[in-house]
């Protein structure tokens, strides 16, 4: 049998061991061998001095290998990106802020629909939007509207208001057939002029009046506003005569079914009315008193917002055209 497979048995005696008094240790001990590092030496290449040539101890001459080159110049200021390339989050707080605005915005004109104008608002749904004008308020991002005619200019519509002169007109809603339309204000800056309309309608016309007043401005948030005329309007007559089913008077449903059988002789003498007053001029009325002066203080603007307070009321209004009124 082949021995490769055979175990190794060994046998280990107990040694004798013997102690001998302290000797030195020998005279001369064995040199630690050194690491041996290359020999390099740089010469300068003959053909373009600023490359150099490295030869190493063998003589053979070899270039340096080309330093890496970097994604960004020297001169490119760090730019801080995340895994998918997103820029600073500077622009995303900005856009955030925005976000957040835009959800103010939508909040204060969703909670004052259908309380025309505030007028039927009740007292959780006033408080509700009043806390939603503070907020605004307090982030305006316009601090001097007074200044910036771009977003001051144009015609505003009003959504809401509150502790407002305006009441007594937005009162008018309360009679049977009649309803306030649209309350709006129009602001020139270049003529330093304000026209403040309305627009009520019923089942047989619709009817607009204004007041136009001349304002200056007093700081960049407030201007001083002037009153001079009123203006009416002739009544718009409809085609047809709009009623409907029924009627609600001091909480009594009335049903006008039998009125609208017999619209038909009614129709004609509006028609005839119609006809009568097309292309009348408008009729203007000067405005007297000291009632004229006012003032108003512009606390929240942007492109489709603004926040005025003045001694008439606090006013909400949306620039028209705006996607806050759809």
């Amino acid at each position: 049998m082949s021995t490769l497979y055979n175990p190794l048995i060994f046998t280990i005696k107990n040694p004798k061991i013997t102690l001998k008094p302290y000797t030195s240790l020998p005279s001369s001990l064995p040199t630690p061998k050194l690491r041996k590092f290359l020999n390099f030496s740089v010469q300068s290449s003959s053909n373009d001095p600023e490359k150099p040539i490295i030869t190493d101890e063998w003589g053979d001459k070899s270039e340096p290998e080309p330093e890496p080159v970097t994604k960004l110049a020297d001169s490119d200021p760090p730019k801080y990106e995340d895994e998918w390339g997103n820029g600073s989050p500077g622009v995303e707080v900005s856009s955030g802020e925005d976000e957040k605005l835009l959800e103010l915005k939508r909040c204060l004109v969703d909670t004052v629909y259908g309380t025309d104008f505030g007028f039927r608002a009740s007292s959780e749904i006033r408080a509700e939007a009043l806390e939603f004008v503070s907020q605004l308020e307090a982030a305006n991002p316009t601090p001097a509207p007074t200044e910036s005619p771009e977003l001051l200019d144009g015609n505003w519509i009003l959504v809401f208001t509150a502790f407002s002169e305006l009441l007594p007109l937005l009162a008018v809603g309360n009679i049977p057939l009649l309803k306030v339309e649209k309350i709006s204000q129009d602001v020139n800056t270049n003529s330093s002029t304000i026209e403040n309309s309305t627009t009520i309608s019923s089942p047989v016309a619709t009817l607009s009046f204004s007041a136009t007043a001349t304002f200056e401005v007093r700081s960049p948030s407030r201007i001083q506003v002037e009153f001079k005329e009123g203006n009416f309007k002739p009544p718009v007559i409809k085609s047809n005569v709009d009623l409907p089913e029924t009627l609600d008077v001091f909480g009594q449903k009335i049903s006008l079914s039998p009125v609208q059988q017999s619209l038909g002789p009614l129709e004609n003498a509006v028609a005839g009315i119609a006809r009568a007053i097309s292309g009348q001029p408008p009729l203007k009325v000067p405005i007297p008193g000291e009632r004229t002066k006012s003032w108003l203080l512009t606390t929240y603007l942007d492109k489709d917002m603004r926040i005025s307070r003045g001694d008439g009321g606090l006013f909400v209004l949306v620039k028209e055209g705006s996607s806050l009124l759809y």
